[in-house]
């Protein structure tokens, strides 16, 4: 494919990806396939020869659209959103364009310090304390990750080599396995199972805090753990606190539990993978209070921001912690700007080395929607989800199972876990909406997350409607 083509293709493909989310609701939001579908459909072997575009675009049709679950359609309720608008898209063409592997500052100067100003410009939004903004005088920042799954374990790990130096200052004799042994993490029994993980490969313990009936850790709870820990020897250095959990959208007190592990030299990150976005808005910037305590902070702007994943934004009070966990300088990476105190090379806050120009996406939307257009978005939707939310409690068949704060409603049919269960396989099995279930305080619940940056109030109605028609469809089959 030469220039003049990639033009001609290049065209063609924007009008494809139009029509596609142009029409997107006129298709299955899940899929009608089953396990190995795609194999049979194409070649054993790679074709030897070029192929003509054309029949490469021909096959997008055939093959791969009956295996997409539509997460753009605005029949889909499930999970959380994954954030999506044309100007991040614009911007992830311009960034594969330039292509470059941006591991440090000389590998693509602007790469770097947009990055910088872009975590900066959103800090602000959020109202962060200057600690975490680093065109100040504070020693934090921001750095875009994969994922908030890798923001935990990064902080994880930068935590972990805290305290094993930590410890080490005071009793040089003990060796870095012993102390990692006696290591002791904590979360609450609501937090995503990526925290779990990060545990898992950090080869430490991971404890899990009981909640109370908001779904939230209490700080006595905490301090309760604690205390037996340091009685049995352990240490604990690492809570994740969570602010919008993914089963019911909780928030942990964090002005409740920050003091505490302040005081225990205890590392605390909070994850606000999905609720983070909405504190741009000043009505809900009141549930980040406590961030003063935290040592990291992490949300996705590519689940309700309007960003295309990938896009996991993280703040450090104290950029030193990240960089000395992470710090591997081989004579080929090294350039001449490094030691200047004036350059960031982001290659030492994350786990891989290479890394793409995310910014870029953070740039065009910031500025093609406005922090007003951002706000208007998020208030939308948690608007769609009150809607929901009151066409459920108007239903006398039905529960709210947790408070609705954002865009997330937790509900379920009164009766068995079963009942909900069959209800469940009934919507989903249409192909015409699509939820998933989670489990709190021992009951199935469904959740119904407003996703598509296109859905409406007729969409929520219809889904309102097609659920309620199966619900009386299941309660006769009950009854005869």
């Amino acid at each position: 494919m030469d220039v003049a083509e990639f033009r001609r293709r290049g065209k063609e493909m924007v009008d494809y990806v139009a029509d596609y989310l142009e029409n997107i609701e006129e298709r299955p939001v899940y899929p009608d396939v089953e396990p190995g579908y795609l194999r049979s459909m194409i070649p054993a072997e790679p074709p030897l020869e070029a192929e003509l575009y054309e029949d490469v675009l021909r096959d997008v049709e055939r093959v791969i659209m009956p295996g997409i679950t539509h997460w753009h359609s605005p029949y889909f309720y499930a999970y959380f959103p994954a954030a999506s608008s044309f100007p991040a898209m614009l911007a992830d063409m311009l960034c594969e364009a330039i292509g470059c592997i941006g591991f440090s500052w000389a590998a693509s100067p602007a790469c770097t310090e947009l990055e910088t100003v872009m975590l900066d410009w959103l800090g602000k939004m959020l109202q962060l304390p200057e600690d975490f903004i680093a065109g100040t005088h504070g020693q934090g920042g921001g750095v875009i990750q994969g994922t908030a799954s890798e923001a935990t374990l990064v902080a994880l790990l930068a935590a972990r080599c805290k305290a094993v130096r930590l410890v080490q200052a005071s009793d040089p004799k003990l060796s870095e396995a012993d102390i990692i042994s006696k290591l002791v993490a904590y979360t609450s029994d609501q937090s995503h199972s990526s925290v779990e993980r990060a545990g898992l490969i950090g080869g430490v313990k991971m404890k899990k805090v009981p909640t109370d009936h908001h779904y939230a850790i209490k700080g006595d709870m905490l301090r309760k753990m604690l205390e037996e820990d340091k009685a049995a020897g352990l240490i604990p250095f690492y809570l994740c606190a969570t602010l919008g959990t993914t089963p019911s959208c909780a928030f942990d007190p964090v002005a409740e539990l920050g003091p505490i592990c302040n005081a225990e030299k205890i590392w605390m990150h909070i994850d606000a993978a999905y609720a983070g976005s909405a504190f741009i808005c000043p009505e809900f910037r009141p549930l980040l209070n406590g961030i003063e305590f935290a040592d990291s902070f992490n949300f996705n702007p590519h689940k309700w921001l309007l960003i295309n994943f990938d896009c996991s934004t993280m703040w450090v009070k104290k950029r030193s912690d990240l960089v000395g966990a992470f710090k591997v300088d081989p004579l080929y990476l090294t350039h001449e700007n490094q030691e200047s105190g004036l350059v960031t090379d982001y290659r030492h806050w994350q786990i891989p080395l290479g890394r793409r120009f995310r910014s870029l996406k953070m740039w065009f939307v910031f500025r093609m929607y406005g922090l007003t257009g951002l706000q208007a978005h998020i208030r939308k939707q948690v608007g769609l989800a009150k809607e929901f939310e009151s066409l459920v409690r108007a239903d006398k068949r039905f529960e709210i199972c947790a408070e609705v704060i954002m865009g997330l409603v937790c509900f379920r049919l009164k009766g068995a876990n079963k009942l909900n269960e069959v209800l469940l396989k009934k919507i989903n099995h249409t192909r015409r909406i699509h939820l998933v279930p989670c489990q709190l305080s021992g009951r199935f619940v469904l959740r119904f997350a407003v996703c598509a940056r296109t859905t409406e109030s007729r969409h929520i109605q219809k889904a309102w409607q097609l659920i309620t028609q199966l619900t009386y469809e299941l309660l006769q089959e009950q009854h005869h």
